[in-house]
């Protein structure tokens, strides 16, 4: 699936394995997964093969990946964003709130609820995502490193059942 915004130089499209290296880039030089101890050799074991059972998006601008998303369909009468990474050198210009709105709309069409994980430490995470809507439901005390917790969120179009 492709997705042309209001930009015609930006595309969000599914992830072919050709993208690995430039995503593994992206992730390898941000953080909070710097500070989080994630190296490249981790993302190439993550992303060796492509992630599987999960919808896997790249976000290119004018030729260039600049962002990646992973969704994870069926996670609590919803869907999980696993992760959401846009390239350090691209901040700042809307990039990740198109792509977020991206994979909102594939969530939203079929569920209620879109779940995501911010590192308590992640301050401009967690004001990206309470500016798009999504409410802080509860910390995971050391879920990745010990002293940090990662902080569940939801955005919700209503419950998952009505009456």
């Amino acid at each position: 699936m492709q997705s042309n915004d209001d930009r015609p130089d930006t595309l969000i499209r599914e992830m072919q394995p050709d993208d690995r290296d430039a995503v593994i880039g992206i992730l390898a030089r941000s953080d909070p997964w710097k500070r989080l101890g994630f190296t490249a050799t981790d993302w190439e074991r993550i992303f060796s093969p492509l992630p599987v059972g999960r919808d896997t998006y790249v976000l290119e601008a004018e030729g260039v990946v600049l962002g990646i998303a992973i969704l994870r369909r069926k996670f609590l009468f919803g869907d999980y964003l696993e992760l959401l990474g846009i390239s350090p050198d691209a901040t700042g210009r809307g990039l990740g709130t198109r792509l977020l709105s991206h994979v909102e709309s594939q969530t939203f069409a079929r569920a209620h609820n879109l779940f995501a994980c911010v590192s308590d430490f992640n301050d401009t995470a967690r004001a990206f995502y309470r500016k798009q809507g999504y409410k802080e439901i509860g910390p995971m005390p050391n879920f990745l490193i010990p002293g940090y917790a990662e902080i569940l969120l939801r955005k919700t179009s209503g419950p998952a059942r009505k009456g």
